[in-house]
């Protein structure tokens, strides 16, 4: 059980590790930013603070939008709301800027990458879905409409809002929207932790004692015919 649980909060907190690191990526190699941060970076151009701070601050208000639709967060969704901004600025504090294609292309792939792996560890965790997704499957339940719509809907709001802000939409944003999805997938089935774990634990000692209650095996020894023994045993 204890092991079980270390492992999940390594993912958890490895999988929103890599994900502000990736993030930090995108934004060196210049060539466009996931949709969040599309909009991120449009509010930071505009009130001079970090993009992770500014990160952090749409998170918690994300949050907030929970409340009229009556989802609950968990331990994953609070995390994700600090630990992300936190390592995007570590990672913009020392890594540099790229200029040129042959350094800028590379850098891209390796973001998007990260963010997929990130992506899967962090929700194989399942400690609570991060604020934004929380936000697309609250509006889901509560409009009654697909997830597709309320996610691509969603994505198009942030991503115009962030780019009239000023925030970097180019070949980066592209490449995203349609590798994030096969590579979610792959990495969520790559770090599923099995449901069974526990359960197969617990079902160990039970079956011990199955296989010792069987010894009514002796009770065939008796005659067939005389049906008063077998009764008297039955009920011991």
């Amino acid at each position: 059980m204890s092991t079980h649980l270390t492992r999940r909060l390594l993912q958890l907190y490895l999988g929103l590790a890599l994900y502000g690191v990736s993030s930090g990526l995108l934004v060196r190699a210049g060539l466009g930013l996931e949709p969040w941060g599309v909009l991120h970076q449009g509010l930071a151009e505009h009130t001079g603070l970090s993009i992770g701070v500014v990160s952090i601050i749409v998170g918690a208000a994300v949050l907030l939008l929970w409340i009229p639709i009556r989802q609950r967060p968990g331990l994953g969704t609070v995390s994700n709301v600090f630990a992300i901004g936190i390592f995007m600025d570590a990672t913009l504090a020392v890594v540099p800027d790229v200029h040129g294609l042959l350094a800028q292309v590379p850098l891209t792939a390796a973001a998007i990458v990260c963010n997929g792996v990130a992506t899967g560890l962090y929700i194989s965790a399942r400690f609570g879905p991060g604020p934004r997704d929380g936000l697309m499957t609250g509006l889901h339940k509560v409009t009654g409409r697909s997830i597709r719509l309320v996610r691509t809907s969603l994505e198009v709001v942030v991503v115009a809002t962030g780019f009239l802000l000023g925030g970097s939409l180019g070949i980066g944003t592209v490449l995203y929207a349609l590798a994030i999805g096969p590579l979610a997938q792959f990495f969520l089935r790559l770090f599923a932790i099995p449901d069974g774990a526990i359960s197969e634990a617990r079902k160990e000692p039970a079956s011990g004692p199955a296989r010792e209650v069987t010894p009514p095996a002796p009770a065939r020894s008796t005659p067939v015919a005389e049906p008063t023994p077998r009764r008297a045993i039955l009920p011991r």
